[in-house]
């Protein structure tokens, strides 16, 4: 690891967890208060420290950025301590690990969408679907997929350059603020997702090129960049306001892909009978007239 990798992730960890640490009040900790001039809102580092049951000095050693040689019970007992959740405490392990010399290096990803997983996609004739790798680019979708996402499709971010990507879409191009119907939780969950995958893969360079471009294209994304907040894309609900088909609540699973490493493939199902099941079998019956109908050049 190079010593500006080293000193990036140094950082990285030093600010997660110093802002793992203020937002636990002593109360919430458990602690007793003692006094009333306490200069931080959060716990201080020998609170944290005696929740975890480690010395002050191996804490402060830590949260400075050296997680290398880090035990498992050790990071379980500073998970607990910093009450973190499922994605936090997993990210906090990739931070860890990648501070490892055995655990250094790249994680493995692909960009290839294997035939078998393009054939699926065209199988799913009535749910929009498309595979996506952990930097938020779109591979491969199916029509119906392409038609729910034509506004990012369309956006002249893409023009000369690919490949479509919803976070460049979501923070660069005014049309992402029409598009995301509950703008803010897209803005957030966007980049809580890509912090996880940065303790995935750190040593991604086009995901570090991404979010480069982004905090300094976008001062939103970096003002909630310098948050650190992680979070797990598994399932949900999208709220996407469509130009044809008018806004929709839309239930989503992210899988990953065993086969296809830091692919995943996001399926919309919309519930029985509802208003977005109907207005999708509209999208779909304009998209396959689209699909079939012939260009001006026939």
């Amino acid at each position: 690891m190079s010593a500006t990798s080293k000193k990036g992730l140094a950082a990285e960890v030093r600010e997660f967890l110093s802002t793992r640490r203020a937002r636990i009040t002593p109360e919430q900790a458990g602690l007793p208060i003692y006094g009333g001039n306490r200069r931080v809102a959060g716990l201080r580092r020998e609170e944290v420290a005696l929740l975890a049951g480690m010395s002050v000095d191996y804490y402060v050693r830590l949260e400075r950025g050296n997680l290398s040689g880090a035990s498992e019970s050790v990071l379980d007992a500073l998970a607990h301590a910093l009450q973190l959740d499922e994605a936090e405490r997993t990210y906090l392990y990739d931070l860890a690990r990648a501070a490892t010399p055995a655990g250094r290096r790249p994680a493995v990803t692909t960009s290839r969408v294997r035939p078998t997983i393009l054939r699926m996609l065209d199988s799913m004739t009535g749910v929009p679907a498309y595979v996506r790798n952990g930097r938020f680019d779109i591979l491969a979708a199916n029509m119906l997929g392409r038609a729910l996402y034509a506004p990012v499709f369309d956006s002249p971010l893409f023009v000369q350059r690919g490949p479509v990507n919803t976070a460049r879409f979501l923070f660069l191009d005014s049309a992402g603020q029409d598009f995301w119907a509950d703008w803010d939780k897209g803005a957030y969950d966007s980049v809580a997702f890509l912090r996880t995958e940065t303790g995935r893969a750190p040593h991604d360079k086009a995901l570090t090129d991404l979010i480069g471009e982004l905090t300094t294209k976008s001062d939103e994304f970096a003002r909630r960049w310098a948050r650190h907040d992680v979070k797990f894309h598994r399932s949900g609900v999208k709220r996407l306001r469509h130009p044809l088909v008018g806004e929709l609540a839309l239930p989503y699973e992210a899988m990953e892909l065993p086969a296809d490493p830091g692919l995943r493939i996001n399926i919309y199902t919309p519930e029985p009978d509802s208003r977005e099941q109907e207005a999708l079998g509209l999208l779909a019956s304009w998209a396959s007239a689209d699909a079939v109908a012939p260009s001006r050049d026939d």
